[in-house]
């Protein structure tokens, strides 16, 4: 049996979850969010809690219990409470703003980057920290490694665009002398 699988979800106050047709729907105060069930799962209510149980005990079935289970879980945190990833900009003159609803940053290139943000997340900045939060989790994480792959940090200084608590593993420069 499948860990993440075989455990119930609870339903958070404010949290309703439908199952109809093969598609779970769950809505919150933060939004709504959907998900196909996938084949070989069945996805059951109990008063406050989502079961989620798989048909076989085929290898396929076994990855897609876990992830189902996941799946629905990360949506109802999502709409009750939202998730957030904090990103920090490291470097000399490295700057970033609002410019709108969109991120105008200044990474060390001849011109400034605009970053466009997607409709359903929000981004807040502080001196040189972004938080980009939403209440779908996919989406936050996809958003916040678009922005930190515009500059990748280096290994040799640490410049560019990192996760708040990633830790960059930092190179030695030139060895000395020439032999």
């Amino acid at each position: 049996m499948s860990r993440i699988g075989k455990l119930p979800i609870d339903i958070p106050s404010g949290v309703t979850i439908t199952v109809d047709n093969g598609i779970v729907k769950v809505t919150g105060t933060k939004g709504v969010l959907e998900q196909v069930i996938l084949p070989g799962i069945t996805v059951t209510q109990d008063e406050n809690q989502i079961i989620v149980t798989r048909a076989n005990d085929q290898p396929d079935s076994r990855a897609k219990h876990g992830l189902m289970r996941s799946l629905i879980y990360n949506m109802a945190i999502g709409v009750s409470q939202g998730f957030s990833k904090k990103l920090e900009l490291n470097g000399v003159g490295y700057r970033v703003a609002l410019a709108g609803a969109d991120l105008r940053l200044n990474i060390g290139l001849s011109h400034d980057v605009t970053f466009k943000v997607p409709t359903g997340i929000t981004a807040n900045v502080e001196q040189n920290l972004i938080t980009i939060s939403g209440f779908d989790k996919q989406q936050v994480g996809q958003v916040a490694a678009e922005i930190r792959a515009l500059k990748k940090p280096e290994p040799y200084k640490g410049k560019g665009i990192k996760y708040q608590d990633e830790r960059i593993i930092r190179k030695s420069g030139k060895s000395g002398k020439e032999k």
